[in-house]
């Protein structure tokens, strides 16, 4: 068990220290005691966790350069992937996790204080609401989602936290082309272009995964987002 974290994360090219690599085992500690409780995430073990959630997270790495990145929020978040690897890897980074369930933040709050993490904050509330709160709008180099959401819907949600000249990644499975393309009005709409769709397998896996680089070029018009639950009722067309 001591090598599989450090084996699986040199496969996509990160290295990590003793320190990380204990913070990355508390947080799995705390992941299956918590998930008794409250259903966080469907895979607990050791080895898939570490494949499935802690690389999938990191392995963003392949489009983007972390090291030139500062402020980075996580919407979705909830078990926070992948948003708290993301700080494990880079404690540079400055990291906010949204997620509208607040015993998932509570969960959240708990692995924090646990492996000691700063510059990383919770906020409980939905994406709609909080990308009309100027602490928030256009304040981020980089916004990253795992949500399951079409990705049209998913833009309306992240783009508007994004910073002209920064970057939305959101985590997609393998098939993605026919989304990307209906998405692609939206994207324009809220300010961005699609730059890059870059296709993998997770090592060690048949999971097939797909980033698509999404390049803010202009500011989000202010209505957007729409009112909750309008961007996946009628998501832009």
């Amino acid at each position: 068990m001591d090598q599989i974290l450090k084996k699986s994360l040199e496969k996509i090219g990160i290295e990590i220290t003793d320190r990380q690599k204990e913070q990355f085992d508390a947080y799995h500690k705390l992941l299956e005691e918590w998930n008794k409780v409250m259903n966080l995430t469907g895979i607990t073990e050791y080895e898939e966790v570490v494949e499935k959630h802690y690389v999938d997270s990191l392995s963003i790495v392949k489009v983007m350069d972390m090291a030139k990145v500062d402020q980075v929020i996580d919407i979705g978040t909830g078990a926070g992937f992948p948003g708290l690897p993301l700080k494990i890897a880079f404690p540079h980074l400055k990291v906010t996790l949204l997620d509208s369930l607040n015993k998932r933040i509570k969960f959240l709050n708990a692995v924090i204080e646990e492996l000691g993490l700063e510059d990383i904050h919770t906020i409980h509330g939905r994406a709609e609401d909080y990308a009309k709160d100027a602490a928030y709008r256009e304040q981020y180099d980089l916004c990253v989602s795992r949500a399951v959401a079409n990705l049209a819907t998913l833009s309306e949600y992240c783009l508007p936290y994004v910073k002209v000249d920064g970057m939305f990644v959101p985590y997609k499975s393998g098939e993605i082309d026919e989304e990307v393309k209906e998405s692609s009005k939206a994207v324009k709409i809220l300010g961005g272009k699609i730059e890059d769709v870059v296709k993998f397998e997770l090592p060690g896996t048949d999971i097939g995964r797909s980033f698509v680089k999404i390049h803010k070029v202009k500011n989000t018009a202010k209505k957007y987002p729409r009112k909750a639950g309008m961007p996946s009722k009628e998501p832009i067309r």
